[in-house]
């Protein structure tokens, strides 16, 4: 199987059903039947989206839906998609399909003509790609992202981005490390991917969908520190215990 394609959601009913509908398309016309898989998450959803995704899986075979309760958080979700994925490119991305569909089979041909392991979008590699953004949100990613520079060892121009893809080989080790649940998991999996040698490469994306931000300037700046601090803990923990196998 060539792909997977993760979908993590929580209380998304009002658009679950036309997500899967529009990625199905997209990907049943670049890659046809049986060479991919859609695996939607659910996030400890209180609504009825786990529901309404179940109800589709007759009609569209390639659907696999998952889910748990309570609610533990994004990083949770995709992980928990990552370790069932048998696609040899596992990619995810939002329920709103923020960034389109289209840019799915972008990163798989990058993938699949590459020599990179993993492949990240960057909203920063084009003028376009913070296109529909408010002030204040542009702000804060772009201060994160400095941040994350500076403090985290980060080395690449975008860990936020709502899409990113890891061979089948990537998903399965890094993912099996991974302990952040909500906000830094991104940065998580991309640290260990280095620490693995596993090489990145960034395609330049946009967000075509804009939904309504949640972004608490403050509150997430705070709680965001507070996990990179606790990734760089188990990190560093991790290389230790690593080198004193070794020794």
């Amino acid at each position: 199987m060539k792909l997977s394609v993760i979908i993590p959601m929580y209380n998304e009913e009002l658009i679950v059903e036309d997500t899967v509908r529009t990625l199905d398309a997209t990907l049943c016309r670049d890659f046809g039947e049986g060479e991919y898989e859609m695996i939607f998450v659910s996030d400890g959803s209180k609504d009825t989206c786990q529901a309404k995704a179940e109800a589709m899986k007759a009609e569209f075979p390639a659907l696999s839906v998952l889910g748990y309760t309570p609610n533990r958080g994004k990083g949770y979700a995709v992980r928990t998609g990552m370790m069932a994925a048998k696609g040899d490119f596992v990619l995810f991305t939002d329920c709103d399909l923020a960034y389109g569909t289209d840019v799915i089979t972008r990163f798989y041909q990058a993938f699949a003509e590459g020599d990179k392991d993993i492949y990240i979008g960057s909203r920063t590699l084009d003028k376009s790609g913070y296109e529909g953004y408010t002030f204040t949100r542009k702000l804060m990613s772009k201060i994160y992202i400095k941040y994350l520079n500076l403090v985290a060892g980060f080395d690449h121009s975008d860990s936020q981005c709502g899409i990113k893809g890891f061979s089948q080989k990537g998903a399965k080790a890094i993912f099996a490390e991974c302990e952040c649940d909500r906000f830094a998991f991104d940065l998580e999996a991309l640290l260990y991917a280095k620490d693995m040698g596993f090489t990145v490469g960034e395609i330049a994306v946009k967000i075509i969908n804009h939904r309504e931000s949640t972004v608490r300037p403050i509150h997430d700046a705070i709680e965001m520190t507070k996990q990179v601090n606790k990734i760089k803990k188990r990190r560093k923990a991790k290389q230790k215990a690593a080198k004193q196998s070794k020794s």
